[in-house]
């Protein structure tokens, strides 16, 4: 599955409107059809440079299949999808905020997809998202975005 954005290209900045310098706003993503069989999808993006290790940004699952992209905007009580804990243990989308100084971090936006939907509760972390889909991933793509303060 190939992840795309109106916002930036695979590799490239990420503008501050989608940060916390900005508006803090998730930016509009699409993709292409994921394979047959696929029941929903689900997405982490995180930042595997962040100083204390990996920093979770979002956690999402059980997008509808057909979704062919989320908006926009998503705020944390929009369902679908349904949305898990950052590493902050908040919920929703929360854009690059790398130290400042610190060089700039990648930011991967993972889409999973899946063959089962997904019952987990709102405060589901990456890593027990990770485990749920363990032996259920029929396809994964990703969207890399920078982000230098």
């Amino acid at each position: 599955m190939d992840v795309m954005s109106e916002a930036f290209a695979d590799g490239e900045p990420i503008p501050d409107r989608f940060t916390c310098e900005g508006e803090n706003v998730s930016p509009a993503l699409s993709w292409s059809d994921p394979p047959e069989g696929t029941a929903t999808l689900a997405l982490v993006v995180d930042d595997p440079d962040a100083p204390g290790g990996v920093s979770v940004h979002w956690v999402a699952w059980n997008i509808p299949a057909d979704a062919g992209g989320l908006p926009e905007g998503v705020r944390a009580d929009d369902e679908p999808p349904t949305q898990g804990a950052r590493t902050s243990g908040s919920r929703g989308y929360a854009g690059p905020c790398p130290p400042p100084i610190h060089g700039a971090h990648d930011y991967r936006f993972r889409l999973f997809a899946s063959d089962i939907e997904l019952e987990l509760p709102k405060s589901t972390t990456q890593e027990e998202l990770y485990r749920a889909l363990d032996n259920h991933v029929l396809a994964m793509g990703e969207l890399i975005g920078t982000y230098n303060r």
